[in-house]
Formats: C-alpha cells, sequence, structure tokens
C-alpha cells in the first residue's frame, strides 16, 4: 500500500495540488483499498465487478449522499487510471445523479444568538470569520496572523479550493473579537506566519472537526434545527449579502466561486426573491 501512496503523492507533488484535496483523496483511496483487502484481493486483481461491489457498499451499507459517493469515484478513477495505469469505462461506473437540495437559511436573529451563545473568545472569533467573511471551515483554520489586515479590512485566503488565493472583506466585529482573543492567546508573542488558530500543537492548524463540533454542540444548547451546520454561515454571509443589494459578481469573488452559476444558487434564498409575489388565492377572481 505504501507504494500506492508514494505514486500518488507524487503526481499530487508535482500538479501542486491542494493539500486539502491531497487528504480526502488519500483518505478515500485507502478507505477502497481497505475494502479490496477485506475481499482478500490486492490492488492489482481488481476488475470493475470490485468497484461496482464498493459503490453499491457505499450507497446501500453506509447510505452516503450521491454526492459524497461521486467524490468516492473520482478518487478511485484516479488510482485506476494513474496508479494502475489502465483504461476507465465511464458506462462501467456511472456518476450517481445529485439531488438538488437547497440550504437553509436561518433568520439573521438566529445567526446572531449562535455567534454569541460562546463563551469561548477564540470561538467566536472562528464563528465570526465564517459568517462575517464567507469563509470555508477548512480556510479559517488554515488562516495565518499574517492573512489579517486591519489597515485594509481584508482577509486573504490562501490556497484555498482549487488551489486559487482571494481577498474577502473583515468585519469590524470580527477584528474587536481578534484582538481581544489576540491578547488572551498570544501573550507571549506571535510571528506573522504563525497559525491564526493554532491545534493542540502549536506548528498544527486547528482541526476541521473541531470547528464543526464546536457548532453542534452551540445549535444543541440552543436547540436550532438541525439541517443548521458550519457551512450555514457561510450561506447566511452570501444570502444577507445579496438581500442588502450587493452585485452577485462581487459575492462570487468573496466566495471564491469559479462559475458566477455557484453563486446565482443564493437568488433563489433571499427573502427578496419572493417579495411584491402575491399569492393567487389572495387576488379572487379578476373583473
Amino acid at each position: 500500500m505504501k507504494n500506492y501512496i508514494q505514486e500518488c503523492e507524487l503526481y499530487f507533488t508535482l500538479k501542486a495540488t491542494p493539500p486539502s484535496s491531497q487528504e480526502s483523496y488519500l483518505r478515500r483511496i485507502k478507505a477502497f483499498v481497505g475494502f479490496i483487502e477485506a475481499q482478500g484481493k490486492n490492488l492489482e486483481q481488481i476488475d470493475f465487478s470490485d468497484i461496482q461491489a464498493y459503490i453499491l457498499y457505499l450507497k446501500q451499507d453506509k447510505a452516503l449522499s450521491a454526492g459524497t459517493i461521486n467524490a468516492y469515484i473520482s478518487s478511485i478513477r484516479f488510482l485506476y487510471t494513474y496508479v494502475l495505469d489502465r483504461e476507465w469505462n465511464n458506462r462501467k461506473v456511472p456518476r450517481m445523479k445529485r439531488t438538488i437540495k437547497m440550504p437553509v437559511i436561518p433568520p439573521r436573529e438566529v445567526v446572531e444568538r449562535l455567534l454569541e451563545a460562546s463563551e469561548n473568545i477564540k470561538h467566536r472569533a472562528i464563528l465570526s470569520l465564517l459568517f462575517g467573511s464567507g469563509l470555508r471551515v477548512s480556510e479559517v483554520c488554515h488562516l495565518k496572523i499574517k492573512d489579517i489586515c486591519s489597515k485594509t479590512m481584508r482577509v486573504r485566503v490562501e490556497n484555498a479550493k482549487h488551489g486559487t488565493d482571494r481577498y474577502t472583506i473583515l468585519s469590524k466585529k470580527s477584528l474587536e473579537l481578534l484582538r481581544t482573543y489576540y491578547q488572551n492567546y498570544f501573550k507571549k508573542g506571535f510571528r506573522p506566519e504563525d497559525w491564526l488558530f493554532p491545534g493542540q500543537k502549536p506548528d498544527l492548524p486547528l482541526n476541521v472537526k473541531t470547528v464543526k463540533n464546536t457548532i453542534i454542540k452551540l445549535k444543541d444548547k440552543l436547540v436550532l434545527e438541525e439541517t443548521i451546520s458550519a457551512h450555514t454561515l457561510r450561506h447566511c454571509f452570501a444570502t444577507y449579502l445579496l438581500e442588502d443589494d450587493v452585485e452577485v459578481e462581487k459575492i462570487r469573488q468573496l466566495l471564491g466561486h469559479r462559475s458566477l452559476s455557484s453563486t446565482k444558487v443564493y437568488l433563489q434564498l433571499t427573502a427578496k426573491s419572493l417579495m411584491g409575489i402575491v399569492s393567487p388565492l389572495d387576488r379572487g377572481a379578476q373583473p
């Protein structure tokens, strides 16, 4: 197995694949290899029937979503074509049709309650950046102190999804929380290259699961909807900006979307999208 991992890592290094993508690909490849080995086979012996069996396992036994299964298919395809150097057949392993679900957008007062619920200044600073700057959880965890600029009120996001860099806005409230956080957590000083939110080991960033678990605990504490997650704060950032008449293209840049169509989804989530529309039930018969 080590040889396969080394080959994958070599490819990622040559292509300069973002660390987050490397981690997700390797994790799924290892899971697939573990499944194959449990069947008493090694990778050189697999065929499409083995891959099909694994996809069925993910769907029926693990009950994973279509989007997650498609991510596994992409990882297995990479392993099959690059490492094993074989030709892929899309007809044998079709990608699953995804059901597009609209994210839940809670009222602004619910978001404010969530942001204020934590007594931990570090957690409050993290939540404020998720919502106030529209960041992904992984992006917040990988921020460095130098990425926060109080002079220009911007946050620099390096090596984000798709391997891109971008700037987004910095909230005044976030800056106030960060200054209090600095005073409490960096009493011995810091370097610009240090992690803004270090994990248990100072040389490593905060784990994404830690942030997600924090949101879950706060959500349970406030008895909020089950569908609310850390990513909900990013959805709210985009939706509320649209309601405040910010241009879609500007929001796309702040979010780091490659396609404008990804950002336009939020047009359907705004309260303004339904304002001014009168139900036919209320109109009555026309004269």
